[in-house]
């Protein structure tokens, strides 16, 4: 498998309802099903789930 079949670049998108994104690359062995992170929103002020958008 080539580099990106494996460990593919996400989006990781605010469920606050911001808009605030973070964009980071997964395993995907490791992580078959959507990332659910818990990050700092810099809009919202606050630590909010961060779900991946494809």
């Amino acid at each position: 498998m080539a580099r990106n079949e494996i460990r593919p670049i996400v989006k990781l998108r605010s469920t606050a309802g911001t808009g605030y994104t973070y964009v980071t690359r997964k395993n995907r062995r490791n992580d078959p099903d959507r990332m659910v992170i818990r990050k700092y929103d810099p809009i919202a002020k606050r630590h909010t789930e961060f779900r991946e958008d494809r």
